[in-house]
């Protein structure tokens, strides 16, 4: 089993930078992808990031292409998500994901990972 804990959300303002953190502990060792997720109130929760991590191939979504950069420490066990150029529309719960080898997902979905973590409150004024 597989522990996931955020961090580094809060405030910024419209324009400015977040970079968030996932520590993932336990069964690392069979961890095929993580990803980040955001949910507002009202929404489906989406993908915005992830990352194979074997390969460090990452996928993104539209909105966030150009904005925000996934990166994985192998080292710390620790994804992050650098958050650039924030707007108002990234007012979310960021979550961490991860999916098992023997999971089959890709991190691409909310249903193809197994793994979540907290969350992390992110809130952009403009």
């Amino acid at each position: 089993h597989m522990q996931l804990v955020e961090s580094g959300g809060g405030s910024a303002e419209a324009g400015g930078a977040l970079r968030l953190a996932c520590a993932a502990t336990g069964d690392t060792y069979n961890n095929f992808c993580m990803g980040w997720f955001r949910q507002s109130p009202g929404k489906e929760r989406e993908m915005m990031a992830a990352i194979v991590i074997k390969t460090r191939a990452s996928f993104y979504a539209d909105s966030a292409k150009g904005r925000f950069t996934a990166s994985y420490d192998g080292d710390k066990t620790t994804l992050y998500l650098q958050m650039n150029t924030l707007v108002p529309e990234d007012t979310a719960m960021y979550y961490c994901a991860a999916a098992d080898w023997g999971y089959g997902g890709n991190c691409r979905s909310a249903a193809s990972v197994n793994n979540w973590g907290q969350g992390t409150q992110v809130t952009v004024a403009s």
